[in-house]
């Protein structure tokens, strides 16, 4: 299918790709995280077992992104496309009918492939929009991982009190569907790739060792941080990154290009985009927990999980609002300008809670500013990766951003939990405000780092369709 042969419109993929992106990832993704309690009910296991619907589908789609955006590059976005949205229902349609913990678990883990779709929408938009375009397509791509998980909090309490928690797992399957038979009409086949030869043995290196990294990074909090386990798996991945990385300097088509990801473009938006993602997830388990704590405390607001909720609201709406505006900037200002701008309003959102939180509408104030900067950065390490490598590894070197960005969340998600627990007189007692205070002022120092090194990013990086920068 040729552009427009179907008479689509160029103005409709982007906003098609959004739609997906939130259906296939983002609300998938966080739509379980209301309902951990009712799985563990209606499933009949642990709370260790149940957090583990969330883990699955995050280890699957940290593995398999940078895989999808590799194999969108190889035989075209579209067609890989198809092929994840397909898979990707499948996966979802077996969760949402699963009556035990590991049926659930395996359709989490099938689905959790849905993340490919951001580095093959990337490769998309870098396909058919002019260059002048594609930094706003980009930063609206960008900008839609922050408002699922926002949109799961808003949906959830009516949907469980009225039809129970399944049906929270039958939300993005309802979306999915027909967004899969729009993106067979809508999405246009790409020019030919080159027939190269899959990585199958950097493929299963790069799985393994990200699987031991990352479960052992999810359930050191549970299991303790000198479990034997934890240190056997962050032992096996380092070994086996070790043998990965091996294998990659030596292979003529390698899973993941090492020089390419030692442009200045990319490495820079790789770093800020861990920090990104950390800053994203510390806010998600600050500002729910400090609504949440009891007005006993003295600083707790004793609030519901609604009202927790709404709090994100404005921020995630501000975050999708930042990300359009980011194209603009970056056609005016250039990426790095907008990576510092981003990077310093999250600084000074969580600073100014650090020191302001006695009242909600410096919640709302700081949470606000914070979603500003995040879509500014989220837009501006994208755009950064895309503009730095040759458009026919532009699924893979987003995908390896995309990855990267997932381990800063889980370190965010978890430290700010840590401090939070730390500051409890006792274990599993009441933490005091301090715990809170330290986490806040933990993502403020993180955003520090992204502000140093926007000022190391390439200060003018060229376009789609322009010579990139030199290895």
């Amino acid at each position: 299918m040729a552009w427009g042969e179907r008479g689509s419109g160029e103005r409709s993929v982007v906003p098609l790709l959004a739609f997906l992106g939130v259906m296939a990832y983002a609300l998938s993704m966080a739509v379980v995280t209301p309902a951990l309690p009712l799985i563990q009910e209606g499933l009949g296991t642990t709370p260790g077992g149940a957090a583990w619907a969330l883990t699955a589908m995050t280890l699957s789609a940290a593995v398999g992104t940078p895989l999808i955006g590799r194999l969108g590059d190889m035989f075209g976005p579209r067609r890989v496309l198809l092929v994840v949205l397909a898979v990707t229902v499948v996966g979802m349609v077996v969760a949402a009918l699963a009556t035990s913990l590991p049926v659930l678990l395996a359709g989490r883990a099938v689905a959790g492939v849905g993340g490919g779709v951001f580095p093959l929408a990337y490769t998309i938009i870098r396909d058919v929009y002019p260059p002048h375009r594609t930094a706003s397509a980009v930063g609206l791509m960008s900008s839609m991982l922050g408002l699922g998980g926002a949109l799961s909090w808003v949906i959830a309490g009516p949907i469980i009190d009225w039809f129970g928690w399944r049906w929270l797992l039958w939300v993005p399957v309802a979306g999915l569907l027909p967004g899969l038979a729009a993106a067979w009409w809508i999405v246009p086949r790409s020019p030919r790739r080159s027939a190269e030869r899959i990585d199958w043995w950097g493929a299963v290196l790069f799985a393994a060792w990200l699987v031991c990294g990352l479960t052992a990074l999810t359930q050191g909090p549970a299991w303790g941080w000198a479990d034997p386990a934890v240190l056997g798996l962050l032992g096996a991945a380092a070994a086996l990154a070790g043998c990965w990385l091996l294998v990659e300097s030596r292979v003529a088509a390698p899973l993941v290009d090492l020089r390419l990801m030692r442009r200045r473009g990319v490495w820079t938006a790789n770093a800020a985009s861990m920090l990104s993602g950390y800053a994203l997830m510390a806010g998600g388990i600050l500002f729910p927990l400090l609504v949440q704590a009891p007005e006993s405390t003295g600083f707790g607001f004793g609030g519901t999980a609604t009202q927790a909720a709404l709090l994100q609201l404005p921020a995630s709406v501000a975050m999708t609002v930042a990300g359009l505006t980011a194209g603009m900037l970056d056609r005016r200002i250039g990426s790095r300008a907008v990576l510092l701008a981003g990077s310093a309003l999250t600084l000074t959102g969580y600073a100014y809670v650090a020191f302001a939180h006695d009242a909600m509408w410096q919640l709302h104030a700081g949470g606000l500013v914070r979603g500003i900067g995040l879509g500014l950065a989220y837009a501006a390490v994208a755009n950064l990766v895309v503009a730095a490598v040759p458009a026919a590894q532009t699924g893979a070197a987003t995908g390896v951003n995309t990855l990267i960005r997932t381990v800063g969340a889980s370190l965010g998600t978890q430290a700010s939990a840590a401090f939070v627990a730390a500051s409890a007189a006792a274990p599993g007692g009441t933490p005091s405000e301090g715990g809170f205070v330290m986490g806040f002022a933990a993502a403020a120092a993180v955003m520090t780092a992204a502000m140093a090194l926007a000022f190391v990013a390439p200060r003018r990086a060229g376009r789609a369709g322009t010579p990139v920068e030199p290895l």
